[in-house]
């Protein structure tokens, strides 16, 4: 595996070394030991599978307030995806700020998303499959998330949304936020 540093502290996309032959290839995507050599979280305790039928769909800006934060390892296995995170660290030098990723079962990218990050992906086609691990068990009564359009964020999707829950088209603008957001 190969880590590439992002612009935002400690997210990482990582590229995948296949070795191949007569019968295809095989590439690592995790290793517990590799991650931690890295600084990461390497025990990841749940995978999810998400799929998303049309062009355009968003989902997110997830994340859980600690100490239910994850981790996450984000893989597009069908279609593509662009993948967003936001730094939501208060003591982060890079709080706030986010950063886009093209993610496709083409460039077999991942990224690893560290706790305190909002995550968030738009599909790029239709027919998208993306899987990913996290570090912590999903525990509703800490999930939070962050209003997809907020104009302090200055996200500039690359589809027009087409389809989003309710929920995430509701999360409250940042201003709005009456806890820290992590």
């Amino acid at each position: 595996m190969i880590f590439h540093p992002t612009s935002l502290k400690d997210a990482w996309l990582i590229e995948p070394q296949p070795r191949g032959d007569e019968r295809g290839f095989f590439a690592r995507t995790m290793c517990r030991e590799t991650f931690e050599k890295q600084g990461l979280l390497g025990d990841f305790v749940q995978q999810n599978t998400s799929v998303s039928v049309h062009k355009g769909t968003l989902r997110g800006l997830h994340y859980q307030l600690r100490p239910y934060a994850e981790a996450k390892l984000i893989r597009c296995l069908r279609g593509a995806i662009v993948d967003v995170i936001v730094d939501i660290r208060a003591d982060s030098p890079t709080y706030l700020q986010h950063e886009m990723f093209e993610l496709s079962a083409a460039n077999r990218h991942q990224l690893y998303v560290p706790p305190g990050f909002a995550h968030s992906f738009q599909t790029l086609t239709d027919d998208v499959e993306v899987s990913y691990l996290v570090s912590a068990p999903y525990t509703p009564q800490a999930e939070r998330g962050l209003r997809y359009n907020d104009a302090r964020l200055g996200i500039t999707w690359p589809e027009t949304v087409t389809t989003i829950s309710d929920k995430d088209a509701n999360w409250p603008l940042i201003e709005e936020h009456t806890e820290p957001l992590f």
